[in-house]
């Protein structure tokens, strides 16, 4: 039982190194046991940080898009003469990854008006980076409501 204890223990400490010198090596070693059942090898810690991880990554590509989406919808709204094919593509293209996003994570419905609220600051930052607009000149606040952001004929004119 002793011997059991000190090859577990060991093992442990080897894929604890093995997360830190060679992370592919790690996954690839940690599906395999998971495949095998072998559950007292697992480098448990680390695997759960890493499934964290994972769902920390749709949370911020939901961000992200919403960000360029909302800060597309700024420039559309606020340059109106400049409006563009490629700002329509761009306005289709990331609400369609929105939606996927959503379609393929629905519990990330319950964080979308505060995914808004935070993509809007990246909204924000890219309409001041890409423009003559300063900050002074865009709403403090994201002015679109959820529902505008995902209608696909919002804002009028960018689905022709």
């Amino acid at each position: 039982m002793l011997d059991t204890k000190l090859e577990q223990s060991e093992r442990g400490d080897c894929a604890a190194n093995l997360y830190e010198q060679d992370f592919y090596a790690w996954t690839q070693d940690q599906a395999e046991l998971l495949r095998l059942g072998k559950w007292q090898a697992l480098d448990i810690e680390n695997l759960a940080e890493e499934i964290e991880s994972l769902g920390k990554q749709q949370k911020q590509e939901l961000r992200n898009r919403l960000g360029i989406l909302i800060g597309h919808f700024l420039k559309w709204e606020f340059q109106s003469e400049l409006r563009s094919k490629s700002w329509k593509a761009t306005i289709r293209e990331q609400r369609k990854q929105v939606q996927l996003n959503l379609k393929d994570n629905p519990s990330l419905k319950s964080y979308l008006e505060e995914a808004i609220g935070e993509a809007y600051e990246l909204a924000l930052a890219l309409v001041v980076r890409e423009t003559p607009l300063d900050y002074k000149d865009l709403p403090s606040e994201c002015p679109y409501a959820i529902a505008q952001i995902l209608d696909p004929q919002f804002p009028e004119g960018s689905d022709r």
